[in-house]
């Protein structure tokens, strides 16, 4: 496994004739975003690799979930009612670390492209790396955002946040399939939006406490439910929609792949019998696993779309046939097997199907960039000294 390589010599001639093409017509993003990143890009020294400023901005986030891991592993210290009163509160530090890590990976995200034009170190690993560690920061931030409300008082079950990832993930997932089909990656308008909502929700939180979410507009709508219909208003209202919209106009003006229907949809076949798998699971689970153990089942979710999601943006960068089913699904199906079959080892299997996700999404990724970087003779992490 060692010398396992994943991209076959079609994917490589692929992104040898790649180019990068998107459209961001967000007015936050070119009024407001765009120029404060051009200012701090050029704080940044030439000789700092873009990849550089990715993987750390990638970290940030990393560790947000991490620190809230250790403070909040089961989803009750925001919340007061029984049994999240035996819980201690995240301490207001927590909450303001989360508000700088979660500005700074924003930050990084948005000059690292910059970085790479004015070092002149553009190119498809570039692209490849920044959208490959999106596709587990998908998981990530939500994952951390929640428990600013808790699970119990004024929020959402663990069931309802289950959907309400597969929500944000799923809009993830369609945006890399419509470029699959039109070659244009079209940035969406509520990104930069719901980053700078989700700074300043961590701010408050530090600055007043996680009881300031503790409250109802009208009866039945708390703080944790209006997130709950922000996530679901933000996809259904606008990004689905216009990811449909575009794909509809590139088979209008013959301007994408043109792929017929069941080609277009064949990256949609293993999303599908995962969503199946995973919800077969969460309602067979003897345990009640989405309840005992939510984070973990969350994080094994998250890893492997994240993998999903990668050999998607691979066959979409490379101009190749997406595949139709990822292994990772083989040993999930075991583990549903398992869990019906033998529920009392339904938190070992949880367990092993994490470490297989985990080991198997890491490695996918280290040895793609190995074999990027071999074929086009460049490093991932370092780049010549350049003059300013």
């Amino acid at each position: 496994m060692a010398t396992k390589r994943y991209l076959t010599p079609e994917q490589l001639l692929g992104f040898e004739n790649y180019k990068y093409s998107a459209q961001d017509t967000s007015p936050l993003s070119n009024y407001v975003m765009h120029p404060f990143w051009n200012t701090v890009v050029k704080i940044c020294p030439r000789w700092i690799a873009p990849n550089v400023l990715t993987f750390v901005g990638f970290l940030f986030t990393v560790a947000n979930f991490v620190l809230l891991t250790v403070y909040d592993y089961s989803y009750y210290a925001s919340s007061e009612e029984p049994p999240g009163d035996k819980y201690p509160p995240i301490p207001s530090w927590v909450w303001l670390a989360c508000a700088f890590n979660h500005f700074m990976a924003h930050t990084l995200d948005g000059i690292d492209g910059k970085q790479a034009r004015r070092t002149g170190t553009s190119g498809p690993l570039g692209e490849l790396f920044d959208h490959g560690l999106d596709s587990w920061t998908t998981f990530f931030i939500p994952a951390c955002i929640w428990s600013v409300f808790g699970r119990v008082d004024y929020s959402i079950t663990p069931l309802r946040f289950y959907f309400v990832l597969w929500n944000v993930i799923t809009c993830f997932y369609v945006s890399h399939w419509e470029k699959y089909l039109t070659k244009i990656l079209f940035l969406p308008w509520g990104y930069d939006l719901s980053q700078i909502i989700i700074f300043v929700i961590y701010l408050v939180t530090g600055l007043f406490g996680q009881h300031i979410w503790k409250f109802e507009l009208v009866s039945g709508l708390s703080s944790g439910v209006m997130f709950e219909v922000m996530m679901y208003a933000g996809s259904l209202g606008t990004s689905l929609p216009m990811s449909f919209w575009n794909i509809y106009k590139s088979y209008r003006d013959k301007s994408g792949k043109m792929l017929g229907f069941w080609e277009a949809m064949r990256p949609f076949f293993t999303p599908l019998v995962f969503f199946a798998m995973g919800t077969a699971w969460v309602y067979q689970s003897g345990s009640d696993i989405i309840n005992k153990d939510p984070r973990l089942y969350l994080f094994m979710i998250g890893t492997i779309f994240a993998n999903v999601n990668c050999r998607l943006i691979v066959s979409q960068m490379s101009n190749t046939q997406c595949e139709l089913m990822n292994w990772l699904m083989f040993p999930l199906a075991l583990c549903l097997v398992i869990v019906v079959v033998f529920p009392s080892l339904e938190m070992a299997t949880l367990l092993f199907m994490s470490g297989v996700a985990t080991v198997a999404h890491i490695h996918y990724g280290v040895y793609v960039v190995r074999q990027m970087c071999e074929h086009f003779h460049i490093m991932c992490f370092s780049i010549k000294d350049r003059a300013d």
